[in-house]
């Protein structure tokens, strides 16, 4: 099982360091460019982003996330069913969750808008705002979640 906590750690880390580098310096260049050309260049990400890696270790946690969780009510003992348990939450909450119900109906309206430029230029700086707030909650979520299951990994 440390195994599959270990894997699972490391691409938890993974989607961690994109979300990382969208808060870190993406979105500021981004919000840096005019809005239209921000806005344009976000929409196209988040059109190449279902078509990528990234989304296999995104969407593919979600799974693992429960069946960890699940697993390790019954398998472990001492700190790392805790800690595996806080992990799957964790991902599940603050990254799944707040991906589904806050980032991606954003990146939904903010693509409906693509070709309509007045509209575009003003809901991107509130987009681009809100959307990085949330990316930050991703961020930390998924770096929390990583660190949970690499350390419960080497506990079990």
């Amino acid at each position: 099982m440390d195994w599959i906590l270990m894997i699972a750690g490391l691409a938890a880390a993974l989607v961690a360091g994109v979300f990382l580098s969208f808060s870190d310096f993406i979105m500021r260049g981004l919000i840096q460019a005019p809005a239209s050309q921000g806005a344009a260049g976000m929409v196209g990400l988040n059109r190449t982003v279902y078509r990528s890696v990234f989304m296999v270790l995104l969407l593919g946690l979600v799974p693992v996330s429960g069946g960890l969780g699940l697993f390790a009510l019954w398998q472990f003992e001492g700190a790392a069913p805790l800690l595996t348990l806080v992990g799957a939450v964790i991902y599940l909450i603050g990254v799944f969750a707040v991906t589904g119900m806050g980032n991606v109906p954003m990146n939904k309206r903010l693509d409906a808008m693509d070709g309509q430029p007045r509209e575009t230029a003003d809901y991107w700086p509130r987009y681009a705002q809100r959307w990085t707030r949330l990316n930050h909650a991703r961020t930390f979520s998924s770096g929390i979640a990583a660190v949970c299951w690499l350390v419960a990994a080497q506990t079990v």
